[in-house]
């Protein structure tokens, strides 16, 4: 049974409780060795690098997860344009009540919303619940990816990929951006979305072409 909870970005006054929920519950349930707690325990770091979500259930922190979208330490074995999640996390006693799948929800929107194409994570072999809700988002097994951090250590790699809108209605488009319903008319006019992050572009038609601006991404012109 789910429960209500709120998902939004983490604030400094909860890093501490971020960090104890992080490291009490790597510790107890045999996923962390002693030299990676200071860096579950490091929200602040993180946070100043990538984007640490949490789960509110009244009010209390009962879940996070980090999401890199722009490269930087925490973005582990991606290439440019790939969003990286890190360190999921929901309170052990409220697995199964909604909590991972909202925080990955809302990790997918800020991904799909910062224009990365496809979306990683690592895992370890024991986070069977975990796994099963990366299968049900749609991730699949990448066995090429699977890297170790430290000797005795192997992470599993998973690998999603993200949607590209099309330029005319917004809707989900095909690899390359290619929308058959629409194709006719994205050759004769310009685009109206960003096939990154599905913004309103902002269109200015001239006598001698176009252009077509995103806010957060690329201007086209034509």
């Amino acid at each position: 049974m789910t429960i209500p909870i709120e998902v939004r970005r983490a604030r400094p006054a909860e890093f501490d409780a971020v960090a104890a929920l992080l490291a009490d519950t790597y510790l107890a349930e045999g996923w962390a060795t002693g030299g990676y707690l200071p860096v579950l325990r490091d929200v602040a770091s993180r946070a100043a690098q990538s984007l640490v979500l949490v789960a509110l259930a009244s009010g209390r922190v009962v879940g996070t997860v980090t999401v890199a979208t722009g490269g930087g330490p925490y973005a582990e074995k991606a290439a440019p344009g790939e969003a990286v999640v890190r360190m999921l996390l929901t309170d052990p006693a409220l697995r199964g009540r909604g909590v991972g799948g909202a925080l990955m929800d809302a990790a997918l929107e800020a991904a799909v919303a910062d224009g990365c194409a496809r979306m990683k994570l690592s895992t370890q072999a024991q986070m069977a619940s975990a796994h099963r809700l990366y299968d049900r988002l749609g991730f699949v097994r990448t066995p090429d990816d699977d890297w170790s951090p430290e000797p005795g250590l192997t992470l599993l790699a998973y690998a999603l990929d993200l949607p590209v809108w099309c330029g005319h209605c917004g809707g989900r488009a095909g690899p390359g951006g290619e929308h058959p319903a629409c194709r006719q008319a994205t050759t004769l006019e310009p685009p109206r979305y960003c096939a990154r992050c599905r913004r309103r572009m902002v269109v200015q038609v001239t006598p001698s072409g176009w252009s077509a601006r995103c806010s957060a991404h690329d201007t086209r012109t034509g």
